[in-house]
């Protein structure tokens, strides 16, 4: 009973995300990712850490490494 309300009450919605493709599986993907470095940089000093990082990972901007290719 309450899916069928739910369902109904956000029906335009939920017609325009199939019509259109839409998703916000990325975004929580991301969210996701970004809780997970934070737990990772829990030892960090400073917040400046864990946003370069976060930018380093999610940003697509992957930089060649010293000796690696």
């Amino acid at each position: 009973m309450k899916l069928q309300k739910s369902i109904a009450k956000h029906r335009a919605s939920i017609l325009a995300s199939i019509e259109h493709g839409l998703s916000n599986g990325r975004i929580e993907s991301m969210n996701t990712k970004i809780r997970l470095m934070t737990r990772v940089a829990f030892g960090f000093k400073s917040p400046d850490a864990l946003i370069s990082l976060a930018t380093l990972s999610l940003g697509g901007h992957k930089p060649i490494l010293p000796g690696r290719r």
